[in-house]
């Protein structure tokens, strides 16, 4: 088998605690390059992984290196441009999650694969968990008959970050909705097996992000650089007639974090937050919960079905289409909460 060669675009946090790590477990794969503008960052990566090839120009890497495969794992508004890049360059490309700061670009990044006949995944990680995996099979099954509500939730108590761009709103495009209320939204569409979305209506609040007295449970952010939400919700209607709840924060008076989705239907329902599958059976209501479920790291899984479907042609296990379905939400929520009125998703 020949050696798959990756290149990262984007040397920082995600990049070195999941993407670099992740490849470097799977047989006949190199992590070949590193590009980086930051050169203490790109630096250190590379001395702690192990890579010899390193840029702060990306363009140059897929220019000089002759890569299989690329990661981006920059800021949300250095998604579109790299991921494009790569692909025209021939490579197959997982992005971070969000798929960009909006669905203008996301359609721009889906259309660049297309052109390119290439891989285009996006990391949801969320999606490779046993639990998760069960629960969508139960769904597929006809176990809970016609979904007609879900909720997707991931709530912290005091957890806005302190390092990085999130919250920047020219660099990240959002708060918690686009930076954690996303794979919550994600994993809810996953499960419902994509009913195409119709339109949205939300609200968008700062309450402590501005605030240098809040708790700072993740480190002391800038609360002067502080230009996104630290709350949001939105409520999503779907041409089934189903409707999803959609609510995120990074800081809110609430007495614990929560993160999970919730479906209900016609013949059962789920909770993915500890997994569950409710419904009646004769005459009784039952409650299912998977027992012995394997211990997966998810992230590593998601570069292992990014390398599997590589190198067996497949479809991607997450594919760009995807990724815009989730982003197309946010925009709308976002822009009904600027508005106050309920906007179509697009």
């Amino acid at each position: 088998m020949n050696k798959l060669r990756v290149g990262i675009i984007g040397a920082g946090g995600i990049a070195q605690y999941a993407h670099i790590p992740g490849y470097q477990k799977i047989e006949d794969v190199e992590v070949a390059a590193l590009s980086d503008i930051n050169r203490e960052t790109l630096k250190a990566a590379a001395a702690k992984f192990g890579v010899k090839k390193t840029y702060t120009d990306y363009r140059k890497m897929l220019a000089t290196e002759k890569l299989d495969a690329v990661s981006v794992t920059t800021p949300n508004a250095h998604h579109a441009a790299p991921t494009i890049a790569a692909l025209k360059a021939g490579a197959h490309v997982m992005v971070e999650k969000p798929i960009a700061m909006n669905a203008a670009e996301g359609r721009q990044m889906v259309a660049a694969a297309r052109k390119a006949k290439r891989l285009l995944m996006v990391a949801f990680n969320q999606r490779w968990s046993p639990a998760n995996q069960y629960l969508r099979r139960e769904v597929e099954a006809g176990t809970l008959g016609d979904i007609y509500y879900g909720e997707a939730v991931y709530m912290r108590r005091s957890g806005i970050p302190g390092w990085g761009a999130f919250v920047d709103k020219k660099l990240s495009g959002g708060g918690p909705l686009i930076d954690v209320g996303v794979h919550m939204l994600d994993l809810a569409l996953y499960l419902m097996g994509h009913p195409k979305p119709t339109a949205a209506f939300g609200g968008a609040y700062t309450a402590f992000g501005k605030r240098s007295d809040w708790f700072a449970g993740m480190g002391r952010w800038d609360a002067k650089k502080f230009s996104v939400e630290d709350f949001g919700v939105g409520l999503v209607r779907f041409d089934t007639g189903a409707i999803l709840l959609v609510k995120a924060s990074w800081a809110a008076n609430i007495g614990e974090d929560q993160h999970h989705v919730m479906l209900m239907g016609t013949d059962g329902g789920l909770n993915t937050s500890p997994p569950r599958v409710f419904r009646q059976e004769q005459g009784a209501l039952v409650d299912i919960a998977p027992q012995r479920l394997p211990n997966v790291d998810t992230y590593a899984e998601e570069m292992a079905q990014f390398v599997k479907a590589i190198r067996e042609g497949k479809p991607s296990p997450v594919p760009g289409e995807h990724g815009l379905m989730a982003t197309a939400i946010l925009d709308a929520i976002y822009q009904s909460a600027a508005t106050g009125a309920e906007m179509a998703v697009k």
